[in-house]
């Protein structure tokens, strides 16, 4: 370290040679004090262009000096730039202000997360009137139906899923009898578990439980499968050739689920009844015989066809939800596991609230 003065009597503090960690180790106390008598950092030009060895213990040395800021005047080297830059940015982050409670921050996320699902709700309402705009086109077309893509929906969507739908059912059936049973022993009412069980797995737990495992299982499939042909571009290889998306992948994934959930539930349905009657056979000691012809007189026929029509609804609102999320995916694999768990979560949140708002709309019909 040398100072120097100017012809004009400004003063000049030369840095040369070595200032690393190995230089200024055993001696950073005097260099310390060295640079301090030096006088007010920004009344000299501090020249640094001649220091051969640095690093960020000595670029850390001397910034203390200048009390963490840069002198006015000063000559530094292009290659030790990056060290105060390092200086800076970690003063700056420990200077900056603490955040201030934003009161408003829960406000700003509620309406973000309304306009998001409004902006979703919009796009599904486009896709299902382009659905319909392309099957009214190939009414009377019949070699441009998708019967092929229809057909192998309803094995994958609906053959494939009756074992899992059926286990499913059955325990239902059995814990939902075996609970009620419990119960209805205790005031002699054991005849009234076959309304229990037969409104309750008709009308609302089997269309909703075989609608959940079909969102979780055929729902979260359609999108990875659409989200993989974005990802490989194939997608954007039907645009080229002018092949409709909707018309080859979307509408026949939403027919066959219009057509394939409410046979589920049917099987659901009745493989759960069988379920609860095993169950009533061991709680109750009711037979076979006893809980299945006591079941049409205790279940108005309405029940059936409501259970029906909600498997339709939900099977629509399942497809137009998968095939939403799969065509917004991104060619990337990110994208593609982020949009496949909201597509599933978005599924069965809209089939609760679809069978809630069906469930105030029928609640004073089917009961006599």
């Amino acid at each position: 370290m040398q100072v120097t003065a100017t012809g004009d009597g400004i003063r000049v503090v030369h840095l040369s040679g070595a200032w690393d960690i190995r230089a200024i180790e055993s001696r950073a106390r005097s260099l310390q004090s060295a640079l301090q008598a030096a006088g007010s950092v920004n009344a000299a030009t501090w020249d640094l262009s001649q220091i051969q060895r640095f690093d960020h213990i000595g670029a850390m040395l001397v910034w203390r000096v200048w009390g963490r800021c840069r002198p006015m005047k000063l000559q530094l080297r292009s290659e030790h730039e990056i060290f105060f830059g390092a200086c800076e940015g970690s003063a700056g982050a420990a200077a900056a202000p603490p955040q201030l409670l934003d009161v408003l921050a829960p406000v700003r996320a509620l309406g973000g997360g309304v306009i998001t699902a409004g902006e979703h709700a919009l796009e599904m309402v486009q896709l299902f009137g382009q659905l319909l705009l392309d099957a009214a086109a190939i009414v009377p077309r019949p070699r441009l139906r998708p019967w092929r893509e229809f057909s192998a929906g309803i094995y994958t969507i609906g053959a494939q899923a009756l074992g899992i739908t059926a286990l499913v059912g059955f325990l239902i059936g059995v814990v939902l009898s075996y609970l009620s049973a419990e119960q209805l022993r205790l005031v002699g009412a054991d005849i009234f578990i076959v309304n229990i069980l037969g409104v309750g797995i008709i009308r609302e737990l089997g269309p909703v439980v075989c609608s959940i495992l079909i969102a979780g299982r055929s729902g979260s499939a359609i999108t990875a499968q659409l989200g993989v042909m974005r990802v490989t571009e194939e997608l954007d290889a039907l645009s080229v050739m002018g092949i409709s998306k909707t018309l080859r992948l979307v509408l026949p994934k939403v027919m066959a689920l219009a057509v394939a959930l409410p046979l589920l539930v049917l099987w659901t349905c009745v493989v759960a009844l069988l379920g609860g009657a095993v169950s009533a056979k061991f709680q109750l000691g009711m037979s076979y015989y006893q809980f299945f012809s006591s079941l049409p007189a205790a279940v108005p026929e309405f029940n059936l066809w409501l259970g029906v029509a909600k498997g339709v609804v939900f099977g629509v609102l399942i497809a137009l939800v998968a095939c939403h999320f799969g065509l917004r995916i991104k060619p990337n694999t990110e994208s593609l596991a982020a949009g496949t768990t909201s597509s599933v979560v978005t599924s069965i949140t809209a089939v609760i609230i679809a069978d809630a708002i069906l469930a105030v709309i029928f609640s004073d019909v089917g009961w006599t």
